[in-house]
């Protein structure tokens, strides 16, 4: 037996990244997985590598910022595999990290709190609502230490991951006595496409992310996931309300 075997999960933001070293990582642990983004296409191909691997998907194009997506989504992955058992709501997006607050672009700003904070809000309220009427559930929100500290030039972004955290505490307080429990997972720089994006525009970034993590590199997708299949199985079955840090010891410092 594996920790989530006869389970079934959905991952957002699950074409790349976080998202899809999760994806994997649930099917490999003996998940069913709903992969979801709003890339059709990338989802299709982490759908199609859990299959080749022997496990159990679905693909589907998804915009959180849409709660009609979203409702659509909770229902196909229960029609699929008759339950919903954990859900990782991993889709955002970095806006700039160019500007001071004063600089910023309003537009950029609501840009992220659409994704980051809006759609994490819609994900909540329907998969909520379904564990809720199944009896139980995990789910696990993707914040970031920006969610736990102040970033340089990330306004919009720390504020989407700060209010994450607190969803993510009021959520766990409400529904820990109706066997649903909501944790959250605060990485530091990881190797991920926004990543490495950042770093192509800016030859000096990979340089100031090691130095700011104190085991001197960045995470990987894989450690991440991890970290995800135990906060969605029952070995952190006590743990709920909790922002977990995988920083190499950012913010330690």
């Amino acid at each position: 037996m594996t920790q989530m075997d006869g389970k079934s999960a959905l991952v957002t933001g699950a074409a790349a990244g976080i998202g899809r070293a999760s994806a994997l990582a649930l099917a490999r642990a003996g998940a069913a997985v709903c992969v979801s983004d709003i890339d059709g296409d990338g989802a299709a191909e982490t759908a199609q590598r859990i299959l080749n691997e022997g496990g159990s998907a679905i693909a589907l194009t998804c915009d959180v910022t849409k709660a009609a997506d979203v409702s659509a989504m909770v229902a196909a992955t229960v029609e699929a595999f008759g339950r919903l058992d954990a859900a990782v709501n991993n889709a955002g997006i970095a806006g700039s990290f160019d500007d001071r607050l004063h600089e910023a672009a309003d537009d950029m700003f609501e840009d992220v709190l659409a994704v980051n904070l809006r759609g994490v809000w819609h994900c909540l309220k329907a998969e909520l609502a379904q564990m809720l009427a199944a009896g139980g559930g995990t789910i696990v929100n993707i914040a970031s230490v920006a969610g736990l500290i102040g970033a340089p030039k990330a306004a919009a972004y720390t504020a989407s991951k700060h209010a994450v955290v607190g969803l993510t505490k009021s959520a766990a307080v409400d529904y820990a006595k109706l066997g649903i429990r909501v944790n959250a997972i605060c990485p530091a720089y990881t190797d991920t496409a926004m990543v490495q994006s950042a770093i192509e525009g800016n030859p000096l970034m990979a340089h100031i992310m090691e130095r700011a993590i104190p085991m001197g590199r960045l995470g990987q997708v894989s450690e991440i996931a991890e970290a995800v299949v135990w906060l969605c199985s029952d070995a952190s079955s006590f743990v709920t309300g909790h922002a977990l840090v995988l920083d190499g010891g950012l913010v330690a410092i």
